[in-house]
C-alpha cells in the first residue's frame, strides 16, 4: 500500500477517545466509531435507555436495552483494520530487507513497485531509475535536488541531533548569570557578618579584617573568572552548533545534488564531533558546587581575631 494511502488508513482506524488502534469497533447512529471498551468507560454511569451524547459530535443516542455492549459492530472498520495489518506486514518485510520502494510506482501498484534509487528533497519522495529520469527531464522539476536514496536520512538525522543538542543547551547560558548573582549575594552576606564581627573589636583587629575581606574578594574574583571562562566555552560550542545547523539547512534547501553528496560525510563527521561533547557534564565538572562560610573567632590564642574563611568547590 502506498505511503500516503497507509497514513489515511491509520488515521481512519484509530479511536478518537484512546487514540489507539480500534479494538472491537462499534458504530453509533451518527456514524462515529469507537472501541467498545472506550464506549463502556464513557457511559459507565448510564443505564439502558438513557440518552448519551456522542463523544465526538455530541449528537445524542439511546443506550440499547442490553447495554452499550450491544452497540452495532462496525464491520467496514474491521475490514480496514485487516487491511492495515496486512500493509504493516508488507512494510515490515521491506524494512527487514532494507528496501525502499519508489513512491510513484507504489501509488499505482504496491506489490510490483521497484526499489527506489533517488530521493528528491523538494518533493520529499523516493524514485526508481525510470521515474527519477522522468522527474529530472520535466521542466517544472528539472532543478530539483536528487540524491541517492537514504543519503537524505543521514543529513536529516545529523541535523536533528544538532537541533536536539541545541535545545539541551538552551537553559545552560542563563545559569551563569544566576549563579553569579547567587554567589555575589552569598558572599555579600558573608561580608556583612565579617564587618559586624570586626565592628565589635578594637582597632587592633583592623589588619585581620582587611585580610579576611581580601580572601572573600579573591574567592569572588576567581569564581567569577571561572564562570566567565566556562561560559565562553559553552558559547563557542553553541555557536558551532548553530553554524552547522544553518549550513545543513542551506545545503538541503539550496544545494545541488552534487553539493549534498560531496558535503554529507564531512557534515556527518562534524555533527558527530559536536554531539560527542557533553555540554552539561562539562559545565558541572568545570563548576563544582561552591560553599563559603564564615566562622567567628573565639579570641583565644594566635587565631584570627575576626574569624576565618573556608570555601569548597572553587
Amino acid at each position: 500500500m502506498a505511503e500516503r494511502q497507509l497514513l489515511v488508513v491509520k488515521e481512519l482506524t484509530e479511536c478518537s477517545i484512546c487514540t489507539e488502534v480500534f479494538t472491537d469497533p462499534r458504530v453509533l447512529p451518527c456514524q462515529h466509531t469507537f472501541c467498545l471498551k472506550c464506549l463502556m468507560d464513557y457511559g459507565k454511569d448510564r443505564r439502558p435507555g438513557d440518552r448519551v451524547p456522542c463523544p465526538l459530535c455530541k449528537k445524542a443516542f439511546s443506550i440499547p436495552d442490553e447495554g452499550l455492549s450491544a452497540t452495532q459492530k462496525n464491520f467496514d472498520m474491521e475490514k480496514l483494520l485487516s487491511a492495515r495489518k496486512r500493509s504493516a506486514g508488507e512494510e515490515a518485510g521491506h524494512r527487514e530487507c532494507g528496501i525502499i520502494l519508489c513512491d510513484v510506482c507504489s501509488d499505482e501498484a504496491a506489490s510490483s513497485a521497484p526499489a527506489a534509487t533517488k530521493y528528491c528533497f523538494q518533493c520529499q519522495q523516493n524514485y526508481c531509475d525510470e521515474c527519477s529520469w522522468g522527474h529530472t527531464t520535466l521542466k517544472a522539476t528539472s532543478s530539483h535536488v536528487m540524491v541517492p536514496t537514504g543519503l537524505h536520512k543521514q543529513v536529516n538525522s545529523d541535523t536533528e541531533k544538532v537541533m536536539e543538542l541545541l535545545k539541551k543547551t538552551d537553559g545552560v547560558l542563563p545559569r551563569f548569570e544566576k549563579e553569579k548573582n547567587d554567589l555575589v549575594n552569598r558572599l555579600a552576606d558573608i561580608e556583612g557578618k565579617i564587618n559586624s564581627a570586626a565592628d565589635r573589636l578594637i582597632a587592633a583587629v583592623e589588619r585581620d579584617r582587611v585580610k579576611l575581606l581580601s580572601e572573600v574578594k579573591s574567592i569572588r574574583l576567581e569564581r567569577i573568572n571561572r564562570l566567565r571562562i566556562v561560559k565562553q566555552e559553552v558559547e563557542q560550542r553553541v555557536a558551532a552548533l548553530e553554524s552547522l545547523k544553518r549550513y545543513s539547512e542551506t545545503l538541503l534547501s539550496n544545494g545541488t545534488a552534487c553539493d549534498v553528496t560531496r558535503s554529507a560525510n564531512s557534515l556527518h563527521s562534524r555533527a558527530e564531533e559536536l554531539v560527542m561533547f557533553d555540554v552539561i557534564g562539562h559545565v558541572d565538572s568545570s563548576l563544582p558546587s561552591l560553599s563559603v562560610t564564615f566562622t567567628s573567632s573565639s579570641l583565644h590564642g594566635d587565631e584570627n581575631l575576626v574569624g576565618t574563611i573556608s570555601d569548597k568547590g572553587l
